[in-house]
């Protein structure tokens, strides 16, 4: 039985997140795919369409088709990145990696992401830095079903956030923004003290269904958030 355009994307995009065909990778052309799946170009070139115009690949005529450096999001927002956020303020940026864990995902976070019983996830606490002054902690956790490779990423020099974002899109996202109160391991990070009113967000996003991260991001004293639509 021939594969289906349906079935030719799912399987593409599976290689494209789960690692097997890396950022900025040539991927083979359509004939080849073509006998790969056992199907005719036209359906192999309906399914490359869609994918490209869901930002994950980009087609050039002679050079081929890659795997996108950084997928587009079609989303209405971009998720930010903190270190962009703190050099666009003239700051020298520091990152530090705190904590890092393979863990069974907790009962919150299953209902969170709707995850499966004994599903894994990627535990990272970080920190984030600005003119050596504490600026974002951050305390993220990865679905490594969805995201298998982050278990060999390198997160000692570059941050979970940019690692995501060059990795994967993603087609939903939840956020919240809330007011919370330092306890002593939060004050201890951000330099203040327990008690301290602080700024945090909180931010879930899935693609095509399946949860990539689910981050809490705290902020120091004083922080003032402002949004350019």
């Amino acid at each position: 039985m021939k594969a289906t355009y349906r079935e030719v994307k799912a399987d593409i995009l599976s290689k494209i997140t789960k690692g097997h065909w890396a950022p900025g990778s040539l991927i083979p052309n359509e004939i080849e795919l073509a006998e790969s799946y056992g199907c005719a170009r036209a359906t192999v070139n309906r399914a490359m369409r869609e994918l490209a115009d869901d930002g994950l690949i980009e087609r050039r005529r002679k050079a081929g088709t890659r795997v996108r450096s950084s997928p587009v999001r079609q989303a209405r927002f971009d998720i930010p990145l903190v270190r962009r956020e703190i050099e666009d303020k003239g700051a020298e940026y520091r990152y530090s990696l705190a904590s890092r864990a393979i863990e069974e995902a907790p009962d919150w976070l299953r209902a969170r992401l709707q995850l499966d019983e004994g599903a894994r996830a990627l535990h990272l606490v970080c920190m984030h830095y600005a003119n050596g002054d504490p600026f974002q902690h951050e305390d993220r956790w990865i679905n490594l079903e969805a995201l298998p490779q982050a278990r060999e990423a390198d997160f000692m020099q570059t941050g979970p956030n940019e690692w995501l974002v060059a990795t994967i899109p993603f087609s939903t996202a939840e956020i919240s923004f809330s007011a919370t109160l330092a306890d002593t391991s939060l004050a201890e990070f951000l330099g203040c003290d327990a008690g301290a009113p602080l700024f945090t967000i909180e931010r879930a996003t899935w693609f095509e269904g399946d949860a990539n991260t689910f981050v809490k991001l705290t902020y120091r004293p004083g922080h003032r958030m402002t949004t350019r639509y």
